[in-house]
C-alpha cells in the first residue's frame, strides 16, 4: 500500500479498522450484506477514491438518512478518514480499502447503490494511461449495474478532456439519462476539496456531472448482470 501514515492515522486503523473498515477483495467474494455493515436498512453511496476523507466525513454528516461506503488506496487518506468517522461519530460511514472495479465486480451486488460519487479521480492526462480512468466506456456499464433504477451517478473533475470523454461515455449508455443538458451546475452538497482548489488555482474549470440510471430500461431487459 502508498504512502506514509502519521501516527495519529496508524493508530486509528489498528483502533477501528475492525468496526469501520472493509477489506476489498480482488477475487469472486460473497456480496457486502449492508444491512449488516452498517446496523440499519438505508440507501448506500459509494464514494470512489476520497483522499484524506475530509468532504467525504462532511457529506455523510450533512446525509444522515443514507449510508456512505467510501473506497481508496491511499493509505494515510484512509486512516484519516478513520479518524475522521470516529471523532464526528458517524455510524454512517464505512471504509473500504483498495481497487474500486474490484470492489464493484465482486462485493457490489447489482442495483444495491442508491449513488455511485466520483469527485476528482485520477485523470490520468497522457494519452497512452487513458485506459487506467475509471470512467470510459469499458467500465460504464459495470458502473451503472451496480445503481439501482434511479439511482445516481455523480462526478467532478477539473480535466477539461476527462470531463469531454467522460461525458461522451456515459452519454452511450443506454441505461443512464443526463440530468443536464451537458454539465451538471456545481451542487452546494458538493464540499470544496482540496483537488478543487488546486485545479483552480491552476486555471482549471471545474465541470460536474449527473447521471440517472433509468428505471424503463431495466424493467424491459428483467434485470442486468454486468460485472
Amino acid at each position: 500500500m502508498r504512502g506514509r501514515l502519521s501516527g495519529t492515522n496508524a493508530a486509528a486503523v489498528v483502533d477501528h479498522w475492525a468496526a469501520y473498515g472493509v477489506d476489498v477483495a480482488d477475487r469472486p467474494a460473497a456480496p457486502l450484506d449492508f444491512a449488516a455493515l452498517f446496523g440499519r436498512t438505508a440507501p448506500v453511496v459509494l464514494e470512489i477514491g476520497f483522499g484524506m476523507g475530509t468532504a467525504t466525513a462532511a457529506m455523510a454528516a450533512a446525509d444522515p438518512g443514507r449510508d456512505y461506503l467510501a473506497t481508496e488506496v491511499h493509505v494515510p487518506g484512509l486512516g484519516n478518514l478513520l479518524r475522521l468517522a470516529v471523532d464526528a461519530r458517524l455510524s454512517n460511514l464505512r471504509v473500504a480499502r483498495g481497487d474500486a472495479l474490484d470492489l464493484l465486480r465482486h462485493q457490489i451486488p447489482p442495483g444495491s447503490l442508491d449513488a455511485v460519487h466520483l469527485f476528482f479521480p485520477d485523470p490520468w492526462p497522457k494519452v497512452r494511461h487513458h485506459k487506467r480512468r475509471l470512467v470510459q466506456p469499458a467500465h460504464v456499464a459495470l458502473l451503472r449495474s451496480r445503481l439501482r433504477p434511479g439511482g445516481t451517478l455523480w462526478m467532478a473533475t477539473d480535466w477539461a478532456e476527462y470531463a469531454a470523454s467522460a461525458l461522451a461515455a456515459l452519454r452511450a449508455d443506454p441505461e443512464l439519462v443526463n440530468l443536464h443538458a451537458d454539465y451538471a451546475p456545481r451542487p452546494p452538497q458538493r464540499p470544496v476539496t482540496k483537488f478543487e482548489r488546486r485545479g483552480l488555482r491552476a486555471g482549471r474549470a471545474v465541470r460536474d456531472l449527473a447521471f440517472r440510471r433509468a428505471a424503463e430500461a431495466v424493467a424491459a431487459r428483467g434485470g442486468d448482470q454486468a460485472g
